[in-house]
């Protein structure tokens, strides 16, 4: 099976985030097996999904970790112009959810798995496949821990996101919330004699944007990025219930993606106490009041910031033809998840574009995939042959 069937057959599993993996796990662990590649299943709490390690090669020396998330954003509320879940092959693309973002990347590596699983390779090369990565990184830190169990750090992680086969070395952290803020209902004509949980979140967002201020002009720097700032943002805001009640309830979520050099922490732990002091002013101004507030956190995941002179990285940029591109991207991924738990240089780089992800009529462009597969192989000749 070459690389395009093995990518529409992928896509075929609807592996939503909100729904199982298991098919499409079951399914490379069976076509793994058939080449005589064992696999080790890592399930989550409820055994409903499951992540997939695999191995060719000597477990005794470093190696080539090859990384992919099996699940894929929802298409609900998109308009397709063909089944999302049955792949498309049109105008030299292919068509279909997850087709870029990022089963092309895991077709790419499957295929390079099972066209050197009967070869004498001096260094291995390793599979691993996540879930929930779409959820905020979540799926992948139980697999990690069973990599921490690697006889050797991998000589190099490649997480496969689309990146137009540049090859990124850093990307941004991210931190995000739920703020619930909670007042007190009341006829608006007495809205000054309560307190208004809307008022509260606003203020708060206030807070939030000085944030926003403070990193665009004190914190760290990196020319390397588009936006080369740590990044505040509140993307939702729900609150009240008509407009003659005072609201009782409003709940707001923000992110913030930030660049190593600034400690979020330790700005969180700020505004998390200048909201508090939002609170009690309120409770001080209106002593009957039940003002409060709470914080969920959503997801927290590391930036990544591999070094662009490191000597793997270096190698892979020097196989192609034409020379590869070293950026910095815009999105998270779980490469920095990667470099935290198995201290490896970790690059991010994959067939397609990001502009293509989470879009109707997502697609990958086959002389993506082409170059994909080709720099997989170079590197898995050069380096573990």
């Amino acid at each position: 099976m070459d690389t395009k069937e093995l990518l529409k057959r992928l896509i075929s599993y609807p592996t939503v985030s909100s729904e199982s993996n298991l098919e499409l796990i079951a399914y490379v662990r069976d076509l793994l097996k058939n080449h005589g590649i064992d696999s080790q299943l890592v399930f989550n709490a409820s055994e409903t999904k499951a992540a997939l390690f695999a191995s060719v090669g000597p477990a005794s020396r470093p190696g080539i970790l090859l990384s992919g998330h099996t699940d894929v954003v929802p298409v609900k509320g998109q308009t397709w112009d063909s089944d999302p879940f049955m792949a498309i092959e049109q105008d030299q693309r292919i068509y279909g959810r997850g087709s870029c973002d990022m089963k092309g990347f895991i077709a790419c590596a499957i295929h390079v798995l099972l066209e050197y699983a009967a070869q004498p390779l001096k260094r291995p090369v390793h599979l691993a496949l996540s879930y929930d990565e779409e959820l905020g990184c979540l799926g992948v830190k139980d697999l990690l821990m069973q990599l921490q169990q690697l006889q050797c750090e991998p000589y190099l992680c490649i997480v496969g996101e689309p990146t137009s086969m540049d090859i990124a070395t850093g990307h941004k952290g991210k931190t995000s919330y739920r703020a619930h803020c909670h007042g007190d209902a009341a006829h608006s004509s007495l809205a000054p004699l309560h307190t208004n949980a809307v008022y509260l979140a606003c203020d708060m967002i206030a807070k939030l944007r000085a944030l926003q201020n403070h990193l665009m002009e004190k914190g760290a720097r990196d020319p390397n990025y588009d936006v080369p700032f740590s990044t505040v943002h509140v993307g939702t805001i729900d609150g009240g219930s008509a407009l003659n009640i005072v609201p009782q309830d409003c709940q707001f979520e923000f992110e913030i993606r930030h660049l190593p050099g600034d400690d979020i922490q330790g700005y969180l732990q700020s505004w998390f106490e200048q909201a508090r002091a939002l609170i009690a002013a309120a409770r001080k101004a209106h002593p009957d009041t039940a003002a409060s507030v709470s914080f969920e956190c959503l997801t927290d995941y590391p930036g990544l910031d591999t070094p662009a002179d490191h000597r793997s990285v270096q190698q892979l940029a020097s196989l192609s033809s034409s020379s590869k591109r070293l950026v910095k991207v815009a999105f998270g991924s779980e490469g920095g998840l990667f470099a935290e738990y198995l201290s490896a240089p970790v690059v991010v780089c994959g067939p397609g574009s990001i502009a293509q992800a989470h879009q109707p009529n997502e697609f990958v462009a086959l002389d993506q995939l082409e170059q994909c597969g080709a720099l997989l192989n170079q590197l898995v000749r050069s380096s573990c042959l």
